[in-house]
Order: structure tokens, then C-alpha cells, then sequence
């Protein structure tokens, strides 16, 4: 049963967000070329008192329309996402963190909630959302991508971003669960899901070599069979019908590139240290 305070913000979040109460919450974006999605994560947050924006030089019309959106700039090169996210949060005029990326937005129903429980949030806490994420037409609920928990809210006073360059996280001291759906627009199409499986199986890749991991032949050859087994029988991604089926096979061969790239890697080492 929805709360008759719930229902009340979500519709007015909905039809006058110029008319929501402002709270002391930042909300913190990272963009490269994101004109396609930044304006709707902004006004997905009606409530945020200020707003902050780090773009890595974007040749399209981000910087434009966040300014238009009543975002605060910053422009810098690109350092790996944890740092990146970091030195955006340093640019926050508040202590709590809305940190979304460009291609999520808030559900006006996860807005509601967390204009409701700001009052009671626990500074030392984390707070993650359930990530609902769109692609090929219909929103994915199979296959490990629902629910996808992210940490998005959080206190800079007492938790930071850590240096990864790829999984970056919160370190937080405990996590808590808001109930309602952060949205995603994973993907624009099947060509962009193959750049980003792309760019991230090399980071993959940098990851394990950095780490001392050596490649494997039985890694390369059984670990994407694994995966898709894991995401399309174990995690139901058939469920998703055909879309769930080419999810399952891209997860799969991200899976193959990482590890063959951290072969590509290792040898051009070797070739160079002889």
C-alpha cells in the first residue's frame, strides 16, 4: 500500500518539479558525449539544491544543455572513473552525494522516497538502489541485470570514492537499500554495446595484469561458457525472450575479449623486455 505522502511527491515530482522542495543534497554526473541522456538525469532530481557536472571535453552538446539544466561545469581530462567521480564530488557545495551517471535517471518513485527518508539517512551508510536497466526495446528483469544494487547516495564527510579505474566503488562503513528503481538506459543500440564491451574488456584486461594474473588457456576457453550459462540458465535471462539471449552472448564474449586481451597484453611485455 503506497503512503498518501508517497503518492502526493511522486505526482507532484511528475507534473511541477518547479514546485518540489529543494533539499541539501548535490547531485554529482561524469559525462563524455552524453547529450543524448544528461538532461533527463538532471530533472529526474527535482529535489537537489545544487548540481555539478564534470565533463571530459565533450564534442556534443552536453556542456550546453547541463548549463541549461542549472548545472555547475567542470571540465577535466579523463582519469578512470573512480578518480574522475572522486574529484567531481570534491566540487560538491554539500556533504550528501547524489552521484548518478549520465544514462541513469531516478524513478519519480525512488525520487519520493528518498525526499521522505532524507530526514533519517544515516551519514556513515551507503545507500543503494535497485538499477532497472532498458535495451533492445524492453526493460532487461533476467539474467543478473535486476536487481542491479548501486551505491548512489552517500556522505563525503565520511565515505569517499576509492582510486579504481574500472569497478569503482564507495567505501561506506555499511550499506542500506532504498526500496524503488534507479532507470538505465544501458545501451543505445547493439553497435554501442559492442564498443562498451570493447572499452571494458581492455580495462578488464589492464585490471588483471596490474593485479599479477597470468592468462590462462583454460580460463580463455571455459570462462565465457561459464558466463553464459550463468546469465541465461542459472539467472533466467531466457526469460527475457531473444533480447535475454543476446545479452547472455555478449556478456560471454566480453568475457573471451578480457581474456584474450590480457594474452595480447603479456606477450607484447615479453617481446618488449627481450
Amino acid at each position: 500500500m503506497v503512503s498518501s505522502r508517497e503518492s502526493f511527491d511522486k505526482t507532484l515530482i511528475q507534473r511541477d518539479p518547479e514546485r518540489v522542495t529543494k533539499l541539501p543534497i548535490s547531485l554529482v554526473i561524469i559525462t563524455l558525449n552524453e547529450e543524448a541522456h544528461i538532461e533527463r538525469c538532471i530533472r529526474s532530481a527535482p529535489f537537489v539544491d545544487d548540481i555539478v557536472v564534470v565533463d571530459s571535453f565533450s564534442t556534443d552538446r552536453t556542456v550546453e544543455i547541463a548549463k541549461g539544466c542549472g548545472a555547475r561545469v567542470f571540465q577535466e581530462k579523463w582519469k578512470g572513473y573512480g578518480p574522475q567521480k572522486a574529484l567531481a564530488t570534491d566540487q560538491a557545495r554539500h556533504s550528501w552525494i547524489l552521484s548518478l551517471d549520465a544514462d541513469e535517471a531516478l524513478s519519480p518513485e525512488l525520487a519520493a522516497e528518498i525526499m521522505q527518508r532524507f530526514v533519517d539517512l544515516d551519514a556513515e551508510a551507503g545507500y543503494l538502489f535497485p538499477r532497472k536497466s532498458f535495451h533492445l526495446g524492453r526493460w532487461i528483469e533476467h539474467g543478473g541485470w535486476y536487481p542491479d544494487y548501486q551505491l548512489r547516495l552517500f556522505n563525503k564527510d565520511k565515505s569517499q570514492w576509492n582510486s579504481a579505474a574500472l569497478h569503482e566503488k564507495v567505501e561506506v562503513k555499511r550499506k542500506l537499500k532504498m526500496r524503488r528503481d534507479l532507470l538505465h538506459w544501458v545501451f543505445d543500440d547493439l553497435s554501442d554495446q559492442v564498443v562498451t564491451n570493447d572499452k571494458y574488456s581492455t580495462l578488464g584486461a589492464r585490471q588483471l595484469a596490474d593485479s599479477g594474473k597470468s592468462f590462462s588457456y583454460l580460463k580463455l576457453i571455459f570462462k565465457p561458457w561459464s558466463k553464459f550459462v550463468e546469465t541465461y540458465f542459472f539467472k533466467r535471462g531466457f526469460m527475457d525472450g531473444l533480447p535475454g539471449f543476446i545479452i547472455s552472448v555478449g556478456a560471454a564474449y566480453s568475457v573471451f575479449l578480457k581474456f584474450a586481451k590480457l594474452w595480447e597484453m603479456q606477450r607484447a611485455q615479453k617481446k618488449s623486455s627481450k
